[in-house]
């Protein structure tokens, strides 16, 4: 074995040992039992050699399947990385990137409850963001609802500040609908109906989510449907404390007219026709307005309406059909009222079950990004700053033109079929019948001659 691998296995021996994750005995062990595993290859391939090292590959494989450590962590130990906890709470997975930072999957040192951690990233620690960071412990804290993420734990470890909450095995809808494409009406109806009476209950607080979408619903085995980001996008009718007051916060596919137009105004409404586009979405597998950037988006929001879902569902009932278009109705005056009354409509069609069985956290295609304390390059922010897993928008009043709402039918008109087409159609049926007929008619008047 080469000088340069050998200083990479003790990177690696180090790395394991300084983390706590793995004890000189278990270290040794696996060691052991990768020079055996090794040994034992050399006699099936009839290979002399004096002695069997292990590699690192074997080493880690051992750790992995004993128990002791896992593929991420693996995955950062060899890389180097030691520290692999937050506080109490020791880093086992990476779940994703949301609006405001990362997502771990952890357990906790003592309870071992396993967990989500949801860390603040450094290059966005200002002063602005961390305020924003603490209204969403606070309301978290506050929310105890089976439809809503619950909030266990906040701390900081240094400068990384983290929010813990339950972790919900399973999926989100997006990734459902992506992977298994779009709901039938019954499924449907009950993810939502269930995440419409967790946004009732913050409703009833005085918070109102204001980014509703597929990616925040998420779906556990059993079909039980949870309302994720509530406080990090919720906030406080009373708007004087507000750190993001006046400045749109949402994703593009999914924001409400009155959100683009006032974001000063924005109320359970608002949450309402977010929950209409993610249902459209759930049923149809496409968002309301498809293509085009955000600014294209949002003005289509205001002025323009979506394809009729049975564009890409034809089974949908007229019924189901025009409880989408009540919650997606761009007048808030004529729009679904409250959540509650979401789940009620929705009611005839949520009498099913939904068994979700997703795959494993499994990253072998990108690799994982470290845990916290590293602090990746900070990116220049343009007029629009989209978060490139969540597509969170974040933009100023002024960004987008006020447009007045317009009076049209909620669904647009399928197009009909041109006269001119129509007409062709019946010539060249009616051609070749009439001159079949005057062949016969002169067939007969000849023999009569």
């Amino acid at each position: 074995m080469s000088q340069a691998s050998s200083q990479h296995r003790m990177s690696f021996h180090s790395a394991a040992v300084r983390s706590g994750l793995v004890s000189k005995t278990q270290w040794e062990q696996a060691v052991a039992a990768a020079r055996q595993s090794v040994s034992q290859q050399i006699q099936s391939s009839s290979t002399e050699t004096s002695s069997a090292k292990p590699t690192d590959d074997a080493i880690a494989d051992y750790l992995v399947h004993s128990g002791i450590t896992t593929n991420y962590q693996i995955q950062q130990l060899r890389a180097g990385r030691s520290k692999l906890s937050l506080g109490p709470y020791v880093i086992t997975d990476w779940i994703g990137q949301g609006g405001m930072g990362q997502v771990f999957k952890a357990v906790h040192r003592v309870m071992g409850r396993q967990c989500a951690v949801k860390v603040l990233p450094l290059e966005k620690s200002t002063e602005l963001s961390r305020e924003s960071f603490q209204r969403e412990i606070r309301l978290q804290a506050e929310l105890d609802c089976p439809y809503l993420v619950r909030a266990f734990d906040a701390g900081h470890d240094g400068s990384v500040h983290y929010l813990v909450t339950e972790y919900i095995p399973g999926t989100d809808l997006r990734k459902l609908v992506r992977n298994h494409g779009p709901l039938a009406m019954e499924q449907a109806a009950l993810v939502v109906s269930q995440a419409a009476l967790g946004l009732q209950y913050a409703h009833n607080l005085g918070l109102v989510h204001r980014d509703v979408k597929p990616g925040n619903i998420l779906v556990t085995p059993e079909g039980l449907a949870k309302v994720s980001d509530v406080g990090l996008a919720a906030w406080s009718m009373g708007l004087d404390d507000d750190p993001r007051a006046g400045k749109i916060v949402g994703t593009a596919d999914y924001l409400s007219p009155e959100q683009i137009r006032s974001p000063m105004s924005v109320g359970p409404a608002s949450d309402i026709y977010s929950l209409g586009c993610t249902l459209y979405y759930a049923v149809t597998g496409k968002v309301p307005f498809p293509g085009g950037d955000a600014r294209s988006k949002c003005r289509r929001h205001c002025e323009q309406t979506p394809l009729h879902p049975r564009n890409f569902a034809p089974d949908l009932s007229e019924d189901f059909v025009d409880v989408i278009a009540d919650m997606m109705e761009k007048d808030v005056s004529a729009r679904i009222t409250t959540a509650a009354e979401v789940a009620e409509r929705l009611e005839p069609w949520s009498n099913t079950s939904l068994d979700v069985h997703e795959r494993p956290l499994r990253h072998q295609v990108w690799t994982p990004p470290p845990p916290p304390k590293e602090p990746p390059q900070i990116k220049e922010l343009s007029e629009f700053t989209e978060t490139a897993n969540s597509g969170t928008l974040s933009l100023s009043d002024a960004s987008v033109p006020m447009v007045p709402t317009i009076g049209e039918p909620q669904w647009p008109t399928p197009p009909r079929k041109s006269p001119l087409l129509a007409i062709a159609l019946a010539l060249s049926i009616a051609i070749p019948i009439s001159l079949l007929a005057g062949a016969i008619i002169g067939f007969f008047v000849r023999d009569r001659m």
